[in-house]
């Protein structure tokens, strides 16, 4: 079963430039929008995690990944969003809504 997620990864104080890690991460995920600035590396990302895989366990293949690419340590921070069950808020307005809508005020005429 896959799960639809949003990765969204930040290197610091990566010794090799944008492309060496972009070609290391894009190995693991559909990562887009590469950035640096400052020594900082992002990007970011829509795809599934699937075979059971875990959040934690893709964030240290992804690291790990980076790490030998980078050839020493620099800092791998990665964000993971589940899409499919996002926190959402409801809202439905009825026909009293539509009426105090119109009581005060209404829609304008032309």
């Amino acid at each position: 079963m896959s799960r639809l997620y949003e990765m969204s990864l930040v290197v610091r104080g990566a010794a090799v430039d944008e492309n060496t890690i972009s070609e290391a991460a894009d190995e693991h995920w559909n990562f887009e929008d590469w950035s640096s600035y400052n020594k900082e590396i992002s990007a970011h990302g829509q795809s599934n995690l699937c075979g059971g895989e875990t959040e934690e366990e893709f964030a240290q293949r992804l690291t790990e990944s980076i790490w030998k690419a980078n050839g020493k340590f620099c800092e791998v921070e990665v964000i993971a969003t589940y899409l499919e069950d996002l926190p959402h808020e409801n809202y439905l307005f009825d026909e009293e809504d539509y009426q105090r809508f119109l009581d005060f005020g209404g829609p304008e005429e032309e």
